[in-house]
């Protein structure tokens, strides 16, 4: 069985209603928060990143004193 009828454009919400402030205001809250949760579920599928990685502290040896000077860390 198929529905061939066909929907009149505004039969969801009146016309009125889309052009309100309160309705922009709602749709700038879900543009919003889209954005925000894909740019958290892109950071969760990359690799973290570790700042102390590429800042040599006081602490931390300029060279290796292994007894394997080629190997790093």
């Amino acid at each position: 069985m198929t529905i061939t009828a066909a929907v009149p454009a505004g039969i969801l919400f009146p016309e009125s209603l889309l052009h309100s402030q309160w309705f922009a205001v709602l749709a700038t809250f879900v543009a919003i928060n889209t954005v925000m949760y894909a740019a958290l579920a892109l950071a969760k599928i990359l690799p973290k990143l570790h700042p102390t990685d590429w800042i040599r502290t006081r602490n931390e040896r300029s060279e290796t004193r292994s007894i394997h000077p080629d190997a790093n860390n």
